[in-house]
């Protein structure tokens, strides 16, 4: 089949952004209507505290192919990934952002590397145009996402990407209750690769992304979709453990043939210490993963988000 044979849903999340939301969509709507593809455009806006759920509510009045859902609250922009996601119809999906750092025309190079077989192309940025926080926060999220996901080095994740169809079927029914959208796309799909995009400055505002959001995301990562804290602690553990009962071995020998009897109540004090910090550590972890399994039997019956309204 031609790319023209195929309905593409992009996917846009929306936060304070209305003062360039609109025209994000009137570009986006040109370059397909330009290559004469079929598409439609769901803006999912999460909380926002400007009039962004106005602007987008009245896209989707006047043009029939924009859907605009509006959050109950912000949930963060991977819920509201997941939430276009679940509205999208078509045969693939495009994810990009709201701020016009992702140039709408740049998707015919997504189209165009995808119609080869894959089914996920990953915008590759030829220079990003992020802050300085926004670039080494995505340089230790990256890191950490080839750690976790066992991705190749020369793969480069992005929030511009187009997806097939089944992929994001098998995201849709993954019931996470803190999902990550790359992390999922990954999982669930087989054939991927990067393709070199253009990447342009923020125009309006500044990047909504702190380090308290990172070192969250890396949170999620660690604890939502790898068993690593736990591996790594249990292994630290098990060298604790070993030195402890060498230390014990070591302290019986030395009082039964050298019969002296020393207070050592400091040293005591710091072993107890030490030794029960690691058990109470070891337990914040187990305890962490504890809260996550709770979270997911629970998301089992609910979703991760609530809608508040839907215009189309």
């Amino acid at each position: 089949m031609a790319k023209n044979d195929y309905l593409y849903s992009v996917v846009i999340p929306v936060y304070n952004s209305e003062a360039v939301v609109a025209e994000t969509v009137a570009l986006v709507r040109n370059f397909f209507l330009s290559q004469t593809l079929r598409f439609e455009i769901i803006l999912v806006n999460d909380g926002s505290r400007d009039s962004s759920w106005r602007v987008i509510s009245d896209l989707a009045r006047d043009f029939p192919e924009v859907v605009a859902i509006d959050l109950l609250k912000n949930y963060g922009q991977h819920h509201a990934n997941i939430c276009g996601f679940r509205e999208a119809k078509g045969d693939y999906l495009i994810t990009m952002d709201d701020d016009l750092q992702n140039p709408p025309e740049e998707i015919g190079k997504l189209i165009e590397t995808v119609m080869n077989g894959y089914d996920l192309v990953i915008g590759r940025f030829k220079s990003k145009k992020h802050s300085l926080v926004r670039r080494v926060g995505s340089r230790l999220v990256g890191w950490l996402n080839r750690k976790v996901f066992d991705v190749k080095d020369d793969l480069i994740l992005t929030n511009f990407r187009i997806i097939h169809r089944d992929v994001v079927d098998r995201v849709c029914r993954d019931r996470s209750f803190s999902p990550y959208i790359p992390g999922l796309v990954l999982k669930y799909s087989a054939r991927r690769c990067n393709v070199l995009v253009r990447h342009l400055p923020r125009l309006v505002g500044t990047s909504n992304y702190t380090w308290r959001k990172i070192m969250r995301l890396m949170t999620t990562i660690l604890f939502n979709h790898s068993s690593i804290p736990l591996h790594y602690g249990s292994a630290f553990g098990f060298v604790v453990a070993s030195i402890s009962f060498l230390l014990g071995a070591f302290y019986l020998l030395d009082a039964l043939f050298n019969k002296t009897v020393a207070p050592g109540w400091a040293t005591l004090v710091v072993l107890l210490s030490f030794f029960n910090g690691v058990l109470i550590l070891m337990l914040s972890v187990i305890g962490e993963y504890l809260i996550r399994v709770l979270r997911e039997v629970g998301s089992q019956t609910q979703n991760c988000y609530e809608i508040n309204e839907i215009v189309r």
